[in-house]
């Protein structure tokens, strides 16, 4: 059984009803939570302000007098206006942001009755975003002209309608939740700024399953963590973070990493284990490059989401997990569907929340805010100081942001480049020499890849002609971050005949003449 904790605010003035023996025919909404044997309180925390200490003391006793296993913590809460929403509701945030919440061994009741009505509203507000992870809780005296202290209780909603003044405050809390998923980077990208900001709404109102896509090195892995973070600081999960690369996961190994095994399921399973799905309970699993999958596996998941029920490879006794899934892939999915590789119906049921990461390429106002990022990071992880001479960074800002600068590797890619310069600067400088060798080493990296011999994916003979034609085009695409733009590359003259040049489409139908998509076509960088 959890424990019951009451949250609430001493009432100066019903709590203060009556004297000496006289208090005890009185109703007192504090004293009177106490009074009802089929809601036991094992906790009260009583926040007062610190002129009505003797008022708190006195109340503390009456409750150990008629409940001795109710234990009052009181807390003081200086306010200097307790009818100023700001002030009350500030103290209150303060009070919830502090407090060691532990939902897996207790419940929360956040009282209501006492204090102003701006002090009631502040807990509505509070508890309905979830930085109280409690019921709110109200009480009353009970029918007129009855003498019964102990009154009733009741669980309550609030029309709060009225109140749209607390609009700023809700705006401000959205923002700072929006820059924690991006980690305060200040980014630019209109797109990308309103892709976060939907994700954040989401994350805090859904626990439906989420899919990522977008390249390699877009930063998958890294939001789905953020996800987590934001739900577990809000009380909305109790598990943890379980995360695994699809790509990596083959065979029996596949089964027995994700749904567990029991001993002796197959050769070399000398012992039971549990499985990440069953790890991941009351959390978020985090399955990158779904789409690798096996079509079992990608079954038994399609079970394990919709029932929370799902069998051990081996085993005949069915377990249980209830976690929230976020999946991250690099392919297209529709294609992948298509193709019969990826379930249609497992398809569906994980892209009710489906968002695709630009890469760098296509955010390229957000390559300063991230290169500051990254070298902040770097000096954090390594306890020291490194700075850029400005001739230095202005110059690698500019090759950055140049058509010449593909990130194939997006922001993964980025962030090394930023740590490789970090390390070699001597005296915690990185001067122009330092950046113009770090930009010598992207080019060669970049032109290394540029000169691997093309493979045409496909088995059919075609003419010489179309031969060479396609490989220019496969090349192109490869060195190209998007459909968009490789086509722009490849038809630089021709769309200009044409009022409503579409690169992409026009670009796709000629891979298909190939039996070719996108994905065929295009090498990702990790």
């Amino acid at each position: 059984m959890k424990k019951r904790v009451v949250i609430g605010m001493l009432g100066t003035q019903l709590d203060r009803r009556g004297k000496r023996q006289h208090r005890w025919t009185k109703w007192r909404p504090s004293v009177a939570l106490c009074l009802h044997e089929e809601l036991p309180i094992d906790r009260f925390e009583l926040l007062y302000q610190p002129r009505d200490i003797s008022l708190a003391e006195r109340l503390i006793e009456d409750i150990g007098e008629i409940s001795p296993q109710t234990r009052v913590v009181p807390h003081a809460v200086s306010l200097t206006d307790p009818w100023d929403f700001e002030e009350v509701y500030g103290a209150f945030l303060d009070f919830a942001s502090r407090y060691p919440f532990d939902t897996e061994h207790e419940e929360y009741l956040v009282h209501i009755t006492t204090g102003t009505h701006v002090a009631q509203i502040c807990w509505f507000l509070l508890t309905e975003a979830r930085y109280l992870p409690a019921s709110l809780l109200q009480t009353g005296p009970g029918k007129k002209g009855e003498v019964a202290p102990q009154g009733v209780y009741s669980v309550i909603d609030l029309d709060l309608s009225r109140y749209a003044t607390l609009t700023s405050r809700f705006q401000y809390e959205q923002q700072s939740s929006v820059s924690f998923l991006k980690s305060g980077i200040e980014t630019r990208n209109p797109t990308f700024n309103a892709l976060i900001e939907q994700i954040e709404r989401v994350a805090q109102r859904s626990s439906a399953p989420m899919l990522l896509t977008g390249p390699t090195g877009a930063g998958k892995s890294f939001l789905a963590e953020r996800i987590f973070q934001l739900r577990q600081s809000r009380h909305q999960v109790k598990g943890k973070f379980v995360a695994v690369n699809c790509a990596t996961l083959r065979g029996d190994n596949a089964m027995s990493t994700l749904f567990g095994h029991i001993k002796g399921a197959f050769t070399g399973a000398l012992a039971a284990r549990t499985g990440l799905l069953r790890e991941a309970d009351g959390g978020i699993l985090f399955l990158d490059e779904i789409a690798e999958l096996g079509l079992d596996e990608q079954a038994m998941l399609l079970r394990a989401i919709e029932e929370k029920h799902f069998f051990p490879f081996g085993s005949d006794r069915e377990v249980s997990s209830d976690f929230q899934l976020i999946a991250g892939t690099h392919r297209d999915m529709h294609q992948w569907v298509r193709e019969g590789r990826f379930r249609e119906d497992l398809y569906a049921r994980i892209n009710m929340w489906s968002y695709r990461l630009p890469g760098l390429a296509e955010r390229r106002e957000d390559i300063e805010p991230n290169v500051d990022y990254e070298l902040q990071r770097f000096m954090r992880n390594q306890r020291s100081q490194v700075r850029f001479e400005k001739d230095a960074r202005t110059h690698y800002l500019r090759f950055a942001n140049s058509v010449d600068a593909t990130w194939r590797g997006n922001f993964r890619e980025l962030g090394a480049s930023v740590a490789r310069m970090a390390t070699l600067a001597e005296n915690g400088r990185i001067t122009l020499a330092l950046v113009d060798e770090e930009i010598a080493r992207l080019q060669a990296n970049w032109h290394t890849e540029d000169q691997q011999p093309v493979a045409l994916p496909i088995e059919c003979d075609i003419d010489l002609f179309d031969q060479k034609q396609l490989e220019t085009v496969i090349e192109v695409c490869q060195r190209s971050a998007s459909l968009s733009e490789a086509g722009r590359r490849l038809f630089a003259i021709s769309r200009q005949q044409k009022k409503q040049p579409n690169d992409a489409d026009r670009l796709r139908k000629y891979l298909m003449r190939f039996d070719l998509s996108w994905e065929d076509v295009h090498k990702e960088k990790g």
